[in-house]
């Protein structure tokens, strides 16, 4: 979506926004209902459903044909099971994020940019000397998350919290396909340059975040994957490493996760990794499974 800052927002936004504890606005009832595909292999006859991780107060999701791959299903598969221990994701954060004797943020973006910085950074109601303690990924990430607090968005109002609480009423076992230290590992190992790249991209963002962000929940709500992969081509591309690292190596490990997988899971991933190249859904169809839509 446009670049890998909103295709991952919920990784940048609960470690900030969730953290706040903000409120958001109620919302209207969507319409139609996000993208769910049935994939069968084998022994394996499970669903796949794009999610978006966080959203305002108020916003039904949950259509019948939801519901029913959901009780049809035998277990939630989440991208990562741990996500939701708030606790345990910001200390893995401040533990691979911060490192001593950090240069200032200021001196890790190209001179032009520097202006563009201190806006975004005023803008988000943070600070150099706040962030300068981090690396530039997790900058980039804080910075994200800030740029966010207007958006009447939470991670407590988004997919995951209400598929987890559904499984664990039903009894039924809850799993992941990563861990989250291995979704900040893809950033940390990173090289200063790709770091960079995304810092400076997070401040050519932070100024049109809303719109950004109502555009997708539009077309998420309408399951309308054509303009969810649209936005990939609006505005600049993300840095190929970037890129590699975080969406599709991981797309690739996702992949090596399910194919063992047997009976029906209920998989819920970012609609990100639904979309762009070396997608899921794609390397998944390589590997021998159908695929069907099925909203």
């Amino acid at each position: 979506m446009k670049s890998i800052l909103t295709r991952l927002l919920a990784l940048f936004a609960l470690t900030l926004v969730a953290a706040c504890g903000q409120d958001s606005k109620p919302m209207a009832k969507v319409e139609g209902g996000p993208a769910l595909w049935q994939v069968q292999r084998g022994g394996f006859n499970g669903w796949l459903f794009g999610t978006i991780h966080v959203l305002p107060r108020g916003v039904t999701w949950e259509t019948p044909a939801i519901k029913e791959a959901m009780g049809a299903s035998d277990r939630l598969v989440l991208e990562a099971a741990d996500l939701q221990d708030e606790q345990k994701t910001l200390a893995l954060f401040e533990k691979m994020g911060r490192s001593p004797n950090l240069p200032p943020l200021e001196k890790r973006v190209p001179d032009g940019e520097q202006a563009a910085l201190g806006k975004a950074l005023t803008d988000g109601g943070t600070s150099s000397q706040l962030l300068s303690g981090y690396e530039s990924w997790a900058a980039a990430m804080l910075l994200s998350a800030a740029s966010q607090q207007d958006l009447g968005v939470s991670q407590s109002d988004g997919v995951e919290p209400v598929l987890i609480a559904t499984y664990k009423k039903a009894g039924k076992p809850i799993g992941g396909l990563e861990t989250v230290e291995r979704q900040f590992a893809a950033f940390d190992t990173l090289p200063e340059t790709a770091q960079s790249a995304l810092l400076v991209q997070t401040i050519h963002e932070a100024k049109g975040m809303k719109a950004l962000y109502d555009r997708i929940l539009t077309a998420w709500s309408k399951g309308d994957m054509e303009a969810i992969a649209k936005e990939d081509q609006n505005g600049e591309q993300p840095d190929p490493m970037v890129e590699e690292a975080v969406l599709v190596q991981r797309n690739r490990d996702w992949v090596k996760a399910i194919e063992p997988m047997q009976g029906r899971p209920f998989i819920a991933v970012g609609a990100g990794h639904l979309t762009g190249r070396e997608n899921l859904i794609e390397l998944l169809k390589a590997k021998g499974f159908t695929i069907t839509r099925v909203q």
